[in-house]
């Protein structure tokens, strides 16, 4: 062959594999990236239904069909809610049983295909949960942002915000606490929700960008009749309210921060979810893809989490069985301000699921948390 020809030829395939393995890298990147509601949560596969009996429902056997606790099971036109799995029942070696505990719309049946969400609730808190509320928007920077206020009788507010693959009705599993304490709730969206402005590009940025969506959330609770705010958040919702309490020029106002499974190292959060999407060996490149698209470096949420720049009462919550944020960076953050930072590991919880595998301990650990902010 000639030899400009075989050049020619290896350079074009060299340039074909560099952008099929981008192109890999950008998908493999979308997971997290575009993560929303309506799609199994991050890292979790959809899950087939082979049998319902009363009170039963029948799942294949995978981790997040055994995990401990109680889910919502959702899925195209259904919405229930499971418990634990039940062991004294026969069934195939290759399924699990659940407690099927109600079913809020449609109905799980064989040949479907759900997931597991730790969002427990449909709807909104009147219908779901007989709270009273509001439906209210927040001045956002983008755009007007669909929040529900949950009023009551304190002047201390929990605004809480939700994470990746939920929406705010994951809130809603704390809404009858909270309003026992009575507090306040403002559960908020941000960009990118449903209702909500989106952002460019479709895009997350791992709170990075979000945060500002939660100061605008902590700007009209102040205008509306809070003196102080706790930012009550999961996931990378939790990264926001960390960022918020660090970056708003309103940060003095919040008394207190709840993080549960704060994503503070995102190429740690961003390969575990590749690895349901490519080989391994695309990994690195789909960190470094969004590392380009989203102009975030490697370290800088890490950064965000140095415990001296916490100083407000906190309290980290965080599932000893978390797949995207490492409960490691979590301990470190706590052990750094041990005066300050307080904590709780949940074993056999997921991500953001801490709640759902032991809600009397949670609530009790955010009852005593709460006290002296209120």
């Amino acid at each position: 062959m000639d030899p400009r020809r075989a050049a020619a030829l290896t350079a074009a395939t060299v340039i074909g594999a560099g952008a099929a393995a981008v192109a890999a890298g950008r998908y493999a990147g979308d997971a997290a990236l575009k993560a929303g509601p309506g799609r199994p949560p991050p890292g979790e596969a959809r899950i087939a239904v082979h049998d319902t009996g009363p009170g039963t429902v029948t799942l294949t056997r995978t981790p997040a069909a055994l995990r401990p606790g109680t889910y919502g099971l959702t899925g195209r036109g259904v919405h229930a809610v499971v418990g634990g799995v039940v062991a004294d029942v026969s069934h195939p070696h290759h399924c699990v049983v659940r407690r099927l505990e109600r079913v809020a719309h449609g109905s799980p049946r064989q040949g479907d295909h759900v997931w597991l969400t730790p969002r427990l609730h449909a709807g909104n808190p009147r219908d779901a949960l007989g709270l009273d509320h509001a439906d209210v928007d927040v001045p956002g920077e983008l755009g007007p942002l669909p929040a529900w206020f949950v009023p009551a009788a304190r002047d201390t507010w929990v605004i809480t915000v939700h994470g990746l693959g939920t929406t705010r009705e994951h809130a809603m599993n704390l809404l009858p606490f909270l309003h026992a304490q009575r507090l306040p709730v403002l559960a908020v969206t941000y960009r990118g929700d449903p209702g909500a402005p989106r952002p460019a590009h479709g895009i997350s940025h791992f709170g990075a960008r979000e945060w500002r969506d939660l100061d605008a959330a902590l700007r009209y609770a102040l205008r509306n009749g809070a003196r102080r705010v706790v930012l009550h958040g999961w996931s990378t919702g939790a990264t926001m309210a960390l960022l918020a309490a660090q970056e708003s020029s309103l940060g003095r106002h919040v008394a207190g921060l709840v993080l549960d499974s704060p994503v503070l190292d995102w190429p740690a959060a961003l390969r575990a979810l590749a690895a349901h999407r490519v080989p391994a060996p695309l990994i690195p490149l789909a960190v470094r893809a969004t590392e380009g698209r989203i102009g975030l470096a490697p370290g800088s949420l890490l950064d965000a989490a140095d415990p001296a720049h916490v100083s407000v009462p906190t309290l980290v919550v965080h599932g000893t069985d978390d797949p995207l944020a490492p409960l490691e960076h979590s301990r470190e953050l706590a052990a750094g301000r041990p005066e300050l930072i307080t904590l709780r590991t949940v074993r056999g919880a997921g991500h953001a699921g801490s709640w759902n595998v032991d809600p009397a301990g949670y609530e009790e650990t955010l009852r005593r948390f709460l006290i002296p902010l209120m």
